[in-house]
């Protein structure tokens, strides 16, 4: 039997955007992220975190860094009892042309494999339209959660998205409430 699956976008969807993260102490967890994921999970989805990183190819931080701020938030995510089922990143420049950078499908394609995911019941949660189209072009269900201070100039461009989201909401619970009422 094949699992269903939250893909979760790491910078403006699960923690504050601070433009290249670099360092775990910069790292804040938005409010109700640890609360929503724990009730995706006891909702029995898996919780996979798919996140572009260019700042490793731009040098602007290290794997290593990376690495320690993803153990950053595995820790934060502990304190919630929830524990990640994946975290993939591409850390490309956006000009590699590389299959991994979202919106290509690259890194959803390996975590599918990976952990026998049913898109058809899967979701893609993002804030910025790149998001939805990849779990688009996966064939998942999106939702568009708008980091806060970009939501006005995000939903002012309605009319050049490329994709449209399966829903829009308010913050990260308010996503979390939408897909457990309307579980694909």
């Amino acid at each position: 039997m094949k699992n269903r699956a939250i893909f979760i976008d790491r910078d403006g969807t699960i923690n504050l955007d601070v433009h290249y993260l670099d360092d775990p102490d910069k790292f804040e967890m938005y409010p109700g992220v640890g609360e929503g994921v724990k009730k995706l999970k006891d909702s029995g989805f898996k919780v996979i975190v798919i996140t572009n990183q260019s700042g490793i190819a731009r040098g602007y931080f290290t794997e290593k860094q990376l690495s320690d701020i993803h153990e950053r938030m595995k820790k934060e995510f502990q304190e919630f009892d929830v524990m990640l089922d994946g975290i993939y990143y591409c850390p490309h420049h956006p000009d590699d042309n590389c299959n991994c950078r979202k919106p290509n499908t690259g890194l959803f394609e390996k975590a599918i494999r990976e952990h026998n995911i049913d898109v058809k019941k899967s979701y893609m949660l993002g804030d910025k339209i790149l998001d939805v189209g990849a779990g688009k072009k996966i064939g998942a269900r999106t939702v568009l959660v708008p980091e806060p201070n970009m939501r006005e100039e995000i939903l002012s461009k309605k009319k050049e998205w490329g994709y449209n989201p399966d829903y829009t909401a308010d913050d990260f619970m308010g996503a979390v409430k939408w897909i457990l009422r309307n579980l694909a």
